[in-house]
């Protein structure tokens, strides 16, 4: 890789297809909330080392008011409580509102967040859990580890619920 990434790990629950497809969609884009319990289980079968926080992957301003909630806050939501891990809502936040990164190639999608997030208070040497509901080129990961380690997080271990076969 010409730009390694500064997260240390990713987990993937499963490959973005059929039914965790349906189901990630479903809330995400049909607002069926209901859904982030029964897939954030689905996480706790995943080997998750040891973190100071989990932090979920932000909406714009303008894409929380659009959708009316944020998915990976729900999913995160239900770790945080089984594994017992403080959850920071507010630590990373998503100052720039982008454009969606579906139809974007890998370079697009890079460029389209660049400079999207930034943190809010001090991390403090911290080993933090990223999540995400689905990752596709590494995109959004990337540049949220990268802003997280640049304000101080000692390591950023992504988490996800499925990622697509490009990866």
């Amino acid at each position: 890789m010409k730009d390694e990434p500064l997260f240390s790990m990713v987990l993937n629950y499963g490959i973005y297809s059929d039914t965790l497809a349906e189901a990630i969609h479903l809330m995400k884009f049909s607002g069926l909330r209901r859904l982030a319990q029964p897939l954030g289980r689905l996480l706790l079968n995943l080997d998750i080392p040891k973190c100071d926080g989990i932090v979920p992957v932000p909406l714009s301003k303008k894409g929380l008011r659009e959708r009316g909630f944020n998915q990976t806050l729900l999913i995160s939501r239900v770790l945080s409580k089984e594994l017992e891990i403080p959850l920071y809502i507010d630590m990373l936040l998503k100052r720039k509102d982008t454009p969606p990164q579906i139809g974007l190639n890998a370079k697009e999608r890079i460029k389209n967040l660049r400079g999207a997030f930034e943190v809010s208070g001090k991390i403090n040497d911290l080993r933090l859990l990223l999540l995400d509901d689905v990752m596709t080129t590494g995109a959004t990961a990337r540049e949220c580890s990268k802003t997280l380690i640049k304000a101080g997080a000692k390591e950023v271990i992504v988490i996800t619920l499925a990622r697509s076969s490009m990866v």
